[in-house]
């Protein structure tokens, strides 16, 4: 028969203990909150649904036309800009209350000018198909565009654009507007992209192509000379085809500037992103106002010929002389395209949307830039760096160069409207 277990005494009490008494579960308190009866507090766990609650829904990023329940004045936007000064002609923003029940919060839904449909058209999948095949990237789905239906959902592919991002889709900034990818060390680059680059442009058959890439600052040149041997390629396989580049700051290296100008490329862009006095806010702590509008400058002295083109996005909380001091800017450096945008916060990590500009408003700078001797201006909500209706005015603009025509060059905007520029 088994022996008993053996009962321990207290030297200084009289009370007997089991060597294997069960302990009471231990609880934290927290100051501010009062425990309950059984010595725990009462905290309501936050639930899956809750978060799915707060964020957009379906209908902000479908067409719809507006609900007249949740339609409000304009003047109820807590904190409008400077900049948004609407006509009674467009439609209100609405507003809608969401989360849990005791919990809710009004939102400002988005405008209808800025709904774009889903993409899924035929030729949105083959585009899709081909650049996966090549493990290529495109800043059109790294940045979520909202443009990305149009420019690949035309008729054909020689119809259609795509903005190639090269070196990879990890960046080592992290601007807190943008949704590609951060990582002090992303992946090494890929030494035959390149060639597949060129090869997948030269099928498609383009007139005109957009090249843009992460910023690399682990690289010694930041990857100036992997984005030149990308643009010669095409050169060589593609002669008539015209190449825009949009770049980084290579970190302030000039010479790396000078590098990619020299490579044959037709279009030098680098966005200054927004007002200076807004950049320490909204791009990485790396780039600066100035030092783009020394890239901008140097490109431009590179040769004297070569169209530079830059791009500012609206809604941040620019005021009104805060943009015409940029444009003044961009003007004393000969900058020839300059392009407005709405700017969209991609996901709640990144910064908040201060206001939404009107459609009029967006007119009202379109106009302004190109009083100032712009060559070209696009403005509107859905305006972005790569603009398919920019690309057709820049190639028009170019290829009458080339023929040595000194005329105005005037050509049909995407809108229905016709876009006009100053003499070439």
């Amino acid at each position: 028969m088994a022996s008993k277990a053996p009962r321990l005494r207290c030297l200084y009490s009289t009370q007997t203990i089991a060597p294997h008494s069960v302990r009471q579960p231990y609880s934290r308190t927290f100051a501010t909150e009062a425990p309950g009866p059984n010595g725990l507090t009462n905290r309501r766990r936050t639930q899956f649904s809750d978060r799915l609650n707060t964020g957009p829904s379906l209908s902000d990023f479908v067409t719809s036309p507006p609900s007249a329940e949740t339609s409000v004045p304009l003047s109820s936007n807590p904190s409008p800009s400077p900049l948004n000064h609407p006509p009674t002609s467009d439609p209100p923003l609405r507003t809608a209350l969401v989360g849990p029940s005791g919990r809710k919060r009004e939102i400002t839904r988005l405008p209808t000018w800025l709904q774009t449909p889903i993409p899924n058209s035929p030729n949105y999948k083959r585009i899709k198909s081909d650049l996966r095949g090549l493990n290529l990237h495109t800043v059109c789905e790294e940045a979520r565009c909202p443009n990305i239906n149009d420019c690949w959902g035309g008729s054909d592919k020689s119809a259609a654009t795509a903005t190639i991002m090269l070196m990879g889709d990890t960046c080592t900034r992290g601007c807190r507007f943008c949704s590609v990818k951060t990582d002090r060390k992303p992946p090494p680059l890929d030494p035959h992209e390149p060639e597949h680059t060129a090869e997948a442009l030269k099928r498609w058959g383009l007139g005109y192509v957009v090249l843009t890439s992460v910023d690399r600052d682990d690289l010694a040149d930041g990857g100036a000379h992997h984005f030149a041997e990308t643009i010669s390629k095409i050169k060589s396989k593609a002669p008539g085809m015209l190449v825009e580049a949009l770049t980084g700051d290579f970190g302030g290296d000039l010479e790396m500037v000078d590098l990619v100008a020299g490579s044959g490329l037709d279009v030098y862009a680098h966005n200054v992103e927004t007002v200076e006095a807004l950049t320490p806010m909204v791009r990485d702590r790396r780039a600066g106002f100035r030092q783009s509008l020394r890239v901008l400058q140097r490109a431009k002295g590179r040769r004297g010929g070569m169209i530079t083109k830059t791009s500012v996005m609206l809604g941040l909380g620019e005021t009104e002389e805060q943009m015409w001091e940029m444009l003044r800017e961009l003007r004393k450096i000969n900058t020839d395209v300059v392009t407005f945008g709405q700017y969209m916060q991609p996901t709640k990590r990144h910064m908040k949307v201060h206001n939404y500009v009107t459609p009029a408003v967006f007119e009202t700078w379109r106009q302004r830039a190109l009083d100032m001797g712009f060559l070209y201006c696009a403005s509107g909500p859905l305006v972005r760096s790569s603009y398919k209706a920019g690309e057709a005015f820049i190639e028009n603009v170019i290829k009458k160069r080339s023929a040595g025509r000194d005329d105005v060059a005037i050509v049909e905007g995407g809108g229905g409207g016709v876009e006009r520029g100053v003499s070439v």
